[in-house]
């Protein structure tokens, strides 16, 4: 993959991942449940006029919408998880998740529709750390950089 573009902060991270999602309708995060999910919601609320579903894992079944509430964004009901974008999240990547690259690339090629998008979330490399690079077709990875600092009185 060939670098593209820099971005600063949560802000810029939102706003490069509502760039490439362009005009698609419906969009489709994967991740895992807890660490991703609340990853998902922020990102969904950045695109809050498309459609939004959330996968735990490579679990289809377990698809579910996510929705603007007054609380912000939430999960729903169940929901058909076919999507213009595929938005896999980096905590997929966890030795702890336990995910298979054929069950995660067979999730994909279920639900991505014909000239869909697929979109790599991460932080610190996790996609690139985890050798996933030439074993999941990536059209995009947004990858942000955590740093920080503590201070005390």
């Amino acid at each position: 993959m060939e670098f593209v573009n820099e971005f600063k902060g949560l802000n810029g991270n939102l706003l490069a991942f509502k760039e490439e999602v362009g005009d698609a309708k419906k969009v489709t995060f994967a991740g895992a449940p807890g660490v991703c999910t609340p990853y998902a919601e922020l990102f969904a609320y950045a695109i809050r006029d498309k459609e939004s579903v959330f996968i735990t894992l490579t679990n289809i079944e377990s698809a579910k919408k996510i929705e603007l509430t007054p609380q912000g964004m939430q999960l729903s009901e169940p929901a058909d998880p076919h999507a213009d974008v595929v938005a896999l999240l980096g905590g997929l990547t966890l030795p702890k998740s336990n995910v298979k690259i054929d069950d995660l690339n067979q999730m994909i090629d279920n639900i991505l529709k014909e000239d869909g998008k697929l979109i790599g979330l991460s932080y610190m490399d996790m996609f690139k750390e985890a050798g996933w690079l030439d074993k999941v077709n990536f059209d995009c990875i947004i990858n942000g950089t955590l740093t920080g600092s503590i201070r005390k009185k």
